[in-house]
């Protein structure tokens, strides 16, 4: 049996993992790489194997960094079922559509650009997959239900636990038969940070002979919630009241943006907040509300509750879904008193990046940076205090203040991941560092090893082990 690391390995984007034996091969997550120059020909050149010989793909979450390139696996001649939970087949089906749009205006941009500067035609950018190819990737998707088995094929069989990262996420368990042996993989995804709003902690494992553990805050502890909301109501109260400009937060259209919501309509509840304009502007983001509603039953007592009441008392929060583009546009002539929630939550496509565009030059606003940013990004270099940033090819200064509110967080930090790995019965044979990017990877492989005397290896991106 070999496994390969495909990506999110040494860093955190592009998560895909490979399995072969005797019987099968199959992927474990198919993400998109993000951030850099590199990132688009990771992407073109991700798959170092024949997609039509791959029989199944398993994957953790809707995340785009580990499902992005799916409909360009398919498109590419992989015919096979791709197996997640429910809630992550109703999120992929509005995600990876929504990818597809995106990669096809910024081609288009780009191709623009590219004969505005008299550059020869035959040059021109392609997207990684259309919206049509996304759209007849669909048909592939199997839904599996937490804590059932089932058997993708005869020699495998895998579990999906809860994760608690975002809705649907996804721990794997998996046991493979190879040369008349069985081994027990796990994958944890992306683990949540416990006792965080909105989605359930995740599930412990007792088990495993080969573990594959996301480091992604592997080197550093959260502040605690306490800390993180005063900041939070601070931030808004300094920007709204004392500075009188807007706020303006990218956050990931799934998970981080209901968070927010949530917390927002809890911290007014509580009084910290008075009446405050809230806009999100990202349709990704009304549908991904309208599924985490849907699914009620995976949310928490805390967000349960918080739902109810904004139902009942909640008319001075107002909440607006922007759709229309006509109507983003028009955020950007608001000079004050708006609290704008928009994707994508690393900075580099979508609304988000016109939002920057006109208050990032005004030093009354404020940028809430409220999840993890890539190296690379343009999020990545806000949060490293640049002066000036580029934006559609015009050069922006930054005076606005940038909040980096990084207690929000949906993955855990070492301390979680810890508490989490704590669990298992006994050390597994072998336990790899993924999701990270080196620093985090080996500040968690220390960690480990000081405290639970565990074998640890932390791979290199393509390269493959013998299990």
């Amino acid at each position: 049996m070999q496994l390969t690391f495909l990506g999110g390995a040494g860093e955190v984007t592009g998560s895909s993992y490979l399995i072969e034996t005797a019987h099968t091969r199959f992927l474990v997550d198919c993400g998109m790489f993000q951030g850099g120059r590199e990132a688009d020909r990771k992407n073109r050149t991700a798959f170092s194997f024949d997609p039509e010989q791959i029989d199944f793909v398993l994957i953790t979450h809707a995340h785009i960094d580990h499902s992005g390139l799916l409909p360009r696996l398919s498109a590419l001649g992989f015919r096979g079922p791709v197996y997640a939970t429910e809630a992550t087949i109703d999120l992929l089906k509005v995600m990876l559509k929504d990818s597809a749009y995106i990669q096809e205006k910024e081609a288009e941009w780009q191709n623009k650009a590219r004969r505005r500067k008299h550059m020869l035609a035959n040059h021109e950018n392609a997207p990684l997959y259309t919206v049509a190819q996304a759209e007849a990737f669909l048909k592939q998707l199997r839904s599996i239900n937490y804590d059932a088995e089932i058997s993708p094929h005869p020699s495998v069989r895998c579990r999906f636990r809860d994760a608690g990262h975002i809705l649907g996420s996804a721990i794997i368990e998996l046991w493979i038969k190879s040369n008349a042996k069985q081994k027990k993989l796990v994958f944890s995804g992306d683990l949540g940070q416990p006792n965080r709003p909105i989605v359930r902690d995740p599930t412990p494992i007792q088990q495993a002979d080969i573990l594959l553990v996301e480091s992604t805050y592997g080197n550093r502890l959260h502040r605690t919630m306490t800390d993180t909301l005063d900041e939070l109501v601070h931030a808004i109260n300094d920007t709204l009241h004392r500075k009188g400009g807007n706020i303006i937060v990218p956050a990931f259209a799934v998970g981080r943006t209901q968070e927010l919501l949530f917390l927002l309509v809890d911290l007014h509840r509580q009084g910290r907040l008075g009446e405050i304009d809230i806009y999100v502007d990202s349709p990704m983001a009304l549908a991904a509300t309208d599924i985490t509603l849907q699914h009620g039953s995976l949310l928490d007592r805390e967000a349960t509750e918080a739902l109810q009441w904004f139902n009942s008392h909640g008319s001075k929060l107002k909440i607006h879904f922007i759709q229309e583009v006509e109507d983003s546009i028009i955020l950007n002539t608001i000079q004050q008193g708006a609290i704008i929630i928009s994707a994508s939550g690393m900075c580099e496509a979508g609304r988000i990046k016109y939002h920057l565009k006109f208050n990032l030059p005004r030093a009354e606003c404020t940028i809430l940076i409220t999840g993890y940013q890539a190296a690379g990004t343009l999020g990545r270099r806000l949060v490293d205090g640049v002066k000036r940033v580029r934006i559609f090819g015009q050069e922006i200064p930054v005076r606005a203040d940038i909040y980096t509110i990084g207690g929000l967080s949906a993955h855990a930090d070492q301390a979680g991941l810890l508490h989490w790995l704590g669990s298992f019965n006994s050390a597994p044979e072998k336990t790899f560092i993924i999701h990270g990017e080196p620093g985090n990877a080996n500040a968690l492989a220390e960690a480990i090893k000081q405290q639970l005397k565990w074998h640890i290896v932390v791979p290199a991106r393509l390269t493959s082990v013998l299990l």
